[in-house]
């Protein structure tokens, strides 16, 4: 099928191309200009982007369909304009063996929407004792290995995890927490915590580990990506270790660029997050140095939680929000606030995540997938239960205007979502 998307801003941030014009599709993927399409797309006032990449985003299956269902968040995603996205390990069973993975990714396949990019459990059960078959997993389909939120509190487990994955160039995704500094802990260890009586995890339980995981990286030459990093003390050193060479990617929650400690109020459990939301000074830290480059990338962290567990006290509530069609309206305006061309705003989630992701979405050029994203960048619309199509609603936003709404999505050329 030949389709031409005519008329918009076309805006590739790989290439740093910006400018009016026409993209030509053919068998799924970028072309160039041949015959007469069998459809065109209307694209005047709209811009025609990669689609989105997110490297963090819970489809809640298996186990957890309660919360979600596959088929309700691929919605979501695809509403979001996100038309790749990893799905961490954290199901129920996690993702420890090849047959889980199997199908999950024919699961994703059939039902014909946003690419599903599986991320295998480093340990068995997440328990942090034993090392699952990473080199198997990846066959299966697994584009790395982590272990969500949870922790491997013995270091050399995580030592002889690093030494595998770098033996067989496997790269692993770590939340860098000190699981015994963070045990019990709810929000940031600040004031905030201090006067609504919550128990706080501090910002060195997160450079702590770093430390660690640093030193083990610099022992094993294994790619580390840094997931969901969250206080400025954790982006200098980062930034410090990036310069000495160190195979280090790194992402920021999205939630994380625009809210803070403060934003919990009187209990607000939609704030209730991991990483804990930390302070005004963290949060620009951390926008400043996804601006600068020192973290490679957003991601939604989308995590659907059920209505019953954000009605239970601040302390017993699920952590989590929803994320997925948050990221564009949320990536804008921080990107306007850093005062960021658009280019170098949709590079952070389109671009940069593909180069860690190490697929060829990402970008419009002639072979390329033809995975777009077509949005109004002026469109503004309230955040609702009503307007989100994950179902999860669970999201601080609730209620807030942002500005940027997706009108189109196609993945490999097909249009699975118009508004």
């Amino acid at each position: 099928m030949k389709l031409l998307i005519k008329g918009g801003r076309v805006v590739d941030p790989a290439s740093g191309r910006d400018a009016l014009g026409d993209v030509f599709v053919a068998d799924g993927r970028i072309a160039q200009p041949a015959g007469t399409p069998d459809r065109t797309i209307d694209a005047r006032g709209l811009v025609v982007a990669p689609g989105f990449i997110d490297l963090a985003a819970r489809l809640r299956e298996p186990g957890y369909e309660h919360k979600a269902t596959l088929e309700s968040e691929m919605d979501a995603a695809v509403a979001g304009g996100v038309t790749s996205l990893a799905c961490p390990p954290d199901t129920d069973p996690p993702l420890d063996e090849p047959g889980l993975v199997d199908m999950l990714r024919r699961r994703a396949k059939a039902l014909s929407r946003a690419r599903v990019y599986p991320v295998g459990a480093l340990t068995v059960k997440l328990e942090g004792k034993h090392l699952t078959e990473m080199a198997e997993l990846a066959e299966a389909g697994c584009v790395a290995f982590s272990q969500a939120n949870a922790t491997v509190a013995d270091t050399q487990v995580l030592w002889r995890a690093l030494q595998y994955a770098a033996t067989f160039g496997l790269p692993v995704w770590l939340r860098a927490e000190d699981a015994w500094l963070a045990k019990g802990g709810v929000a940031h260890d600040g004031e905030v915590a201090t006067r609504l009586g919550l128990p706080g995890i501090p910002a060195f339980a997160e450079t702590i580990a770093l430390a660690q995981l640093f030193e083990l990286v610099r022992a094993t030459g294994a790619r580390a990506h840094v997931c969901r990093i969250s206080s400025a003390a954790g982006v200098t050193m980062l930034r410090r270790a990036k310069h000495d060479g160190l195979p280090l990617t790194c992402d920021v929650g999205i939630h994380h660029l625009h809210l803070s400690d403060m934003d919990l109020g009187y209990f607000d459990s939609h704030c209730r997050l991991e990483p804990p939301l930390r302070s005004q000074r963290d949060r620009e830290a951390l926008a400043a140095a996804l601006a600068d480059g020192t973290i490679d990338c957003a991601v939604s962290d989308h995590t659907p939680v059920d209505e019953d567990q954000k009605l239970l006290p601040f302390a017993e509530a699920e952590p989590g929000a929803t994320g997925l069609e948050l990221l564009l309206p949320l990536a804008l305006k921080w990107g306007m606030e850093r005062k960021l061309t658009l280019a170098q705003t949709l590079a952070r989630i389109t671009s940069e995540p593909a180069r860690i992701l190490g697929v060829p979405s990402g970008r419009i050029e002639p072979g390329a997938p033809a995975d777009l994203a077509l949005f109004d960048p002026q469109a503004a619309w309230r955040v609702t239960p009503a307007a989100l199509k994950s179902q999860g609603k669970n999201t601080p936003f609730l209620g807030l205007e942002l500005v940027g709404r997706v009108r189109a999505t196609l993945v490999a050329g097909n249009v699975v979502y118009q508004a």
